[in-house]
């Protein structure tokens, strides 16, 4: 016998998982466009974060990141398949990432390509869904010279910025 269908049940649970997705999104967005409140307010308080190079509050693993990768000349984390279990308040999940990070290595630009999981666990606290713990995990990674000549070609290209830069953030649009 199947359970009777709960319509309010079932709004909390998408209410949850378009909230947990916009913090992860904020995340991912607070990263590549170095925006270090935007980034942190994809955690609760107290969260922990493990992200192999360091293991700390999200205070801390905030300021490791921006100035990692501030240290680039630019990155692109995009999020992949997203599976979440949520449970009332609390919820964990599993997320997918590719990421781009343009660095020097010896003098030469190169493009180093991570690919991994992000284990999580959620809190919704004062109706706010955020990441309370988060480990991630590397999948696989590659590091080549970087191959611009379409850019180069092509300078006229709109590129992104950081650091409030970018048009997203200043929708500097022509008159």
């Amino acid at each position: 016998m199947s359970k009777p269908f709960d319509l309010e049940a079932e709004v909390r649970d998408l209410a949850a998982r378009r909230d947990i997705h916009d913090a992860l999104c904020r995340y991912m967005r607070g990263q590549d466009r170095l925006d270090p409140v935007l980034h942190r307010s994809a955690f609760h308080d107290d969260a922990y974060v493990d992200c192999g190079l360091m293991q700390g509050t999200a205070d801390e693993f905030v300021a490791f990141a921006q100035g990692f990768l501030a240290d680039m000349a630019g990155s692109q984390h995009i999020i992949g398949q997203v599976q979440l279990d949520v449970r009332g308040d609390e919820a964990s999940g599993e997320v997918y990432f590719y990421a781009w990070h343009r660095h020097q290595e010896d003098g030469q630009p190169k493009d180093l390509v991570v690919a991994g999981r992000y284990v999580d666990e959620y809190g919704c606290r004062n109706g706010e869904w955020r990441i309370v713990k988060r480990r991630e995990m590397i999948d696989w990674a590659r590091s080549d010279v970087a191959a611009d000549d379409f850019l180069a070609a092509n300078p006229i290209l709109p590129r992104g910025g950081r650091r409030g830069e970018d048009f997203s953030q200043t929708r500097n649009w022509p008159l």
